[in-house]
């Protein structure tokens, strides 16, 4: 693997991929609780399950990093265009986590324009269980997270009133119609080799 530099991580070139390293050195693991101490596991904002080995969240900060650490993250996708801040790629570096970005702007109605190829290579990326587990996540978890993951039941063949749910659930009052209208209409029959080992392929095809 690659080490990457500070510079990579700007510009939210989509789909750039970031490869991160175990620190050479043997300082404590961030997070590590001191001794006679209990450690306080604290998750990101709006933190769930989506599937076995994928989750999502709001952006994660140093508090949530012990929590991170106890998932066993191989891999983050980011979906913003900034670059990640240092501390944060700190802690990939020292957890051995690639970082994926794909940088999606924030979008208001009603001048949305959700960047469909993007979620799709965003797409390819879940779809691949050498990345999981992975942690998906934007700003707040909302709007951006709450698409890729409404595309991806799509995928699981949720009808769309179940997809709608989920999607509100975390959207809350800033729930958007526009973001609605693209999982409705995303197009998945170019995904035609959906791997089998997907837990909710099946059991969710009936909700």
């Amino acid at each position: 693997m690659r080490v990457g530099s500070r510079s990579d991580l700007g510009g939210g070139e989509r789909g750039s991929l970031i490869e991160v390293s175990p620190a050479d050195n043997n300082r404590p693991a961030m997070g590590e609780e001191r001794e006679g101490e209990e450690e306080l596991l604290v998750p990101p904002l709006n933190f769930a399950m989506v599937d076995n080995g994928i989750f999502r969240s709001g952006f994660p900060d140093s508090a949530n990093f012990s929590f991170l650490q106890s998932l066993g993250l191989r891999s983050i996708l980011y979906l913003c265009p900034e670059p990640y801040p240092e501390a944060n790629y700190e802690f990939l570096k020292d957890n051995g986590i690639r970082l994926f970005q794909f940088g999606i702007e924030m979008c208001k109605e009603p001048f949305a324009n959700i960047p469909e190829e993007t979620i799709r290579e965003a797409l390819k990326v879940i779809l691949d269980v050498k990345n999981h587990p992975v942690l998906v996540h934007c700003k707040r978890g909302k709007h951006r997270t709450g698409c890729l993951v409404g595309c991806l039941r799509k995928l699981q063949r949720w009808c769309l009133s179940s997809i709608f749910d989920e999607y509100q659930r975390y959207a809350a009052a800033k729930a958007r119609v526009s973001d609605q209208r693209f999982m409705e209409l995303f197009d998945i029959s170019s995904f035609k080799n959906l791997p089998l080992s997907f837990s909710s392929t099946r059991s969710s095809a009936n909700r």
